[in-house]
């Protein structure tokens, strides 16, 4: 079973711009890219630094800490020295809002 839940209105988040949104059971990093929006874990693999606080271009996001670079279609790891993809969600826009899809 899955859980389908609201994030934000897709107008929170200007286009290539990212924000972390902390939810109940967890914490999350919303990307408003010009090829959509992405959702994924807030925290860099490789140490808990926020992604948010890091650099988005295009579907690329890079940790400010250690500079290691996600891709946010894939969740894959571009650079070191993290070294696990990222949790990547399903999402859909209704009506201006953004919606994420958790695994049960």
């Amino acid at each position: 079973m899955t859980q389908k839940t609201l994030l934000c209105d897709l107008t929170d988040i200007p286009l290539h711009e990212m924000r972390c949104i902390s939810l109940s059971n967890r914490n999350v990093l919303v990307a408003h890219t010009e090829y959509g929006v992405y959702v994924s874990d807030e925290i860099c693999t490789h140490e808990d630094a926020r992604l948010c606080d890091g650099n988005l271009t295009g579907t690329l996001v890079k940790c400010p800490l250690h500079g290691s670079r996600f891709d946010l279609t894939t969740g894959a790891v571009l650079d070191d020295p993290a070294d696990m993809p990222l949790q990547i969600y399903p999402v859909s826009i209704e009506n201006g809002s953004v919606y994420v899809t958790f695994p049960a």
